[in-house]
Order: C-alpha cells, then sequence, then structure tokens
C-alpha cells in the first residue's frame, strides 16, 4: 500500500517534468527555425521540414504491428484533417514572423491562446463564462495590446500573423478536445504529418534552398523529428498528471526562449514585452484557477 500511495503521489511530478521537457524542446524547435530563417531560408521550407520528418516519424509508430490500410483509418477524416490544417497554417506564419520578431514577443503573443479558447468556448462548446473568466479575457486582450504596440515604433505587421496563430490554436485545442478519445493519437500524427507534407511540398520546392553547411542541414532536419518528439512528450504528461496541475508549467516556454533568445541572437525583452507576457500570464492562470474550482 505505501509503495502504491507513493507511485500515485509522484505521477504528478511525472507529468510536470514531462510537460517541461515538451516545452523545452518546442523552445529549441522556435530557435532553430528563427536561426534558419535569419540565414534566408523559406518559410516554406522550415514548415514543410518540419512536418515531413514528423510523417515519416508518424508512418513507422503507426504501421509497427503491421502495416495495414485500416491503421490509417478514421470515421472523423474532415475534423482531423481540419485540426491540422490550423496547426500547420500556424506554424508556417510562425516560421515566418520569426525571421522579423524577437522569440519573446511571438511566444508572448502566442501565449494568448489560452485566453481565446475561453472566449471562443462560449459560441463553440456553449459553455458558460462568469465574470471572472471574462474579466481574464479582458486582460488578456490587453496584455496582447501592450506587447504589439498597434501604434508604437515597435510594431511590425509581422505581430498580427502572431494573433491569427493563436486564434488558429484556440480553434485547434477547442477540435482536439471534442477528437480526444474518438481518434488515437497516433491517427491525429499521422495526418498531422501527412496534410502539413503533402499542402508544403509545391511551396517548399519552389523556394528551396540550399543548406550552407552539414549543420544548418542537421538542424532544418530536427525541426520535425523535436516538433514530434514534443507532441508526444506532451500527450503523454497528461497520462500522469490532470490539465489543471499540468497547465501553469507551459509557461516555461517563456523562461526558455527568453533564455535561448538571448543566448544565440543577443536579444533582450523590453519591459513592454515583460508586462505584456506577465499580464497574459495573469489572465491564463485566472481561467486555469477557475476552471480548476
Amino acid at each position: 500500500m505505501a509503495v502504491s500511495a507513493q507511485s500515485n503521489i509522484d505521477q504528478p511530478r511525472v507529468g510536470i517534468l514531462l510537460m517541461l521537457a515538451a516545452w523545452f524542446i518546442f523552445a529549441i524547435v522556435d530557435t532553430g527555425a528563427k536561426w534558419l530563417a535569419v540565414a534566408g531560408v523559406s518559410a516554406f521550407q522550415l514548415a514543410f521540414m518540419r512536418y515531413a520528418s514528423h510523417f515519416v516519424i508518424s508512418i513507422g509508430v503507426i504501421a509497427k504491428d503491421g502495416f495495414s490500410a485500416d491503421r490509417f483509418k478514421t470515421d472523423h477524416a474532415w475534423q482531423v484533417i481540419s485540426r491540422a490544417l490550423l496547426l500547420v497554417s500556424a506554424t508556417l506564419l510562425n516560421f515566418y514572423a520569426l525571421r522579423f520578431l524577437p522569440l519573446t514577443v511571438v511566444s508572448a503573443i502566442m501565449f494568448s491562446s489560452p485566453v481565446i479558447v475561453c472566449f471562443l468556448s462560449i459560441y463553440v462548446l456553449k459553455e458558460k463564462v462568469g465574470p471572472w473568466r471574462w474579466g481574464a479575457i479582458i486582460l488578456g486582450f490587453v496584455g496582447v495590446l501592450i506587447v504589439v504596440r498597434p501604434f508604437g515604433e515597435v510594431f511590425h505587421p509581422s505581430m498580427l500573423l502572431i494573433v491569427y496563430n493563436a486564434t488558429a490554436l484556440a480553434f485547434y485545442s477547442i477540435m482536439t478536445r471534442k477528437l480526444s478519445g474518438i481518434v488515437a493519437v497516433d491517427t491525429m500524427q499521422f495526418y498531422m504529418g501527412l496534410v502539413g507534407t503533402s499542402v508544403l511540398l509545391p511551396f517548399a520546392i519552389w523556394a528551396w534552398v540550399p543548406m550552407a553547411s552539414l549543420f544548418a542541414g542537421g538542424v532544418l532536419v530536427s525541426l520535425g523529428v523535436f516538433g514530434w518528439a514534443g507532441h508526444q512528450l506532451l500527450t503523454t504528461a497528461h497520462r500522469f498528471g490532470t490539465a489543471n496541475q499540468l497547465m501553469p508549467f507551459t509557461y516555461s516556454f517563456l523562461i526558455y526562449v527568453a533564455i535561448l533568445g538571448y543566448l544565440f541572437f543577443g536579444t533582450v525583452p523590453d519591459g513592454g514585452t515583460l508586462l505584456g507576457a506577465l499580464v497574459i500570464m495573469g489572465a491564463g492562470l485566472i481561467i486555469w484557477s477557475r476552471e480548476r474550482s
């Protein structure tokens, strides 16, 4: 009984560690993508490799117990494909914006996604939202305005693309919630790679540039490998802990990209970015606390 009790206590800790590892890997993916984008690699090429590597790995995982066409089928294909298109479009625009924006700015705006999910849940999931969560929605919007500063000198049009990305990720999260339990994770991973690879292939061929070095080629391939690994860790984390236990640790991503941005690009987030990020985090944590209660 003592061993079992200790195991139950440790499970959320394992989930938290997996969550921290997953977001560190996602930070590495964004850092690698920015490094290549600044070097002149097209966003189409970056996004294609992100999903092509993902696609190859997903085929291997789903077919490891026997290659059969039935293993790739789903009764919810159009929903799975729509979900994949949302993430693929967000990835493409994210890689494009990274050429112009610091990692911290991109990640701060992207983390308004949970606030947008709360707003959309009113109309899409027909959920009731009380005054606390309405306040958090407004607070999150204010946080985005602080980061973007649409009428200030730091504003760049690419920031609007990241606002779209946050909205696309919100719809993606809602669709994932609806498909969870009725479509296998490996199947959704497979379709993610399939859709991303097929949609981006012609554009990647058109915009393709050879890598300047073997190391750069390795970074390009690693985008998909690390992206797939991050999603696997993220999924596994939720087997050990509930969403309410794990959600606050998603903000570790902001710390990771701040450190990596400084180490690789010498960028230090300014006061407005830090303030806006804190406001957005506060809004997300308010929503989390209300859902938890």
